[in-house]
């Protein structure tokens, strides 16, 4: 098994936990868990393959991914009363998820020949639009526009790194992308990193401009 393999297994692995620890917040039935948690951790890797005309989409190719994600599901189902704080509980799985998402989708580009702009994006597009999918079918407020949290900042950055790095050779850039996205995810959460966020200016004389 490639690494590229083995972070599509792991991240359709942990994002499923992430999307059915939403579906146990939203009180849903077991078939509403296996339904949630499967758009979860496929959702950004079929938008990115969809975009870059990949063929055969990945878990088309391979529907060893959907059994995965299922049992990931089941899983959660029985055990997720069990977690003292299901809300915490998901916040780090989904940074787990997000640091093993972003590389998969900076290597399925970079194997795929595109330039560095396309690698950027589409490690965003993996790492982000799965969780995006999740928290907005489950009416919750997405975890990518939390206020100031980087977010799509820690894939972007992870990308980055990949794309710098390509030159000592595919395996080290993405190690350093899962890296960098990490680190940065875990900072926001557990130190409270931020970056600036928008303020709107007091209208002048009275007026809104």
């Amino acid at each position: 098994m490639t690494l590229l393999s083995a972070l599509d297994y792991v991240s359709v692995a942990v994002f499923a936990l992430t999307g059915a620890l939403v579906a146990s917040r939203a009180q849903l039935d077991i078939v509403g868990f296996i339904f949630i948690a499967c758009l979860t951790a496929v959702g950004g890797g079929t938008l990115r393959d969809v975009l870059i005309n990949r063929e055969p989409v990945f878990w088309v190719g391979n529907p060893a991914i959907l059994a995965v994600a299922s049992a990931a599901a089941i899983l959660v189902f029985f055990a997720a009363h069990r977690l003292e704080s299901r809300f915490r509980a998901l916040l780090w799985l989904d940074a787990c998820a997000l640091a093993i998402a972003v590389p998969a989708g900076v290597g399925v580009a970079m194997g795929a020949g595109l330039g560095w702009p396309v690698v950027l994006v589409m490690g965003m597009i993996t790492g982000c639009m799965g969780g995006l999918m999740r928290d907005v079918v489950c009416n919750e407020v997405p975890l990518v526009l939390r206020q100031g949290e980087l977010y799509v900042t820690a894939a972007f950055a992870g990308a980055a790194a990949a794309v710098l790095l390509a030159g000592l050779g595919r395996d080290v850039a993405l190690l350093a992308c899962a890296g960098v996205t990490f680190t940065l995810r875990a900072g926001s959460l557990g130190f409270g990193w931020r970056l600036p966020v928008y303020h709107p200016r007091p209208p002048r004389d009275g007026l809104n401009r």
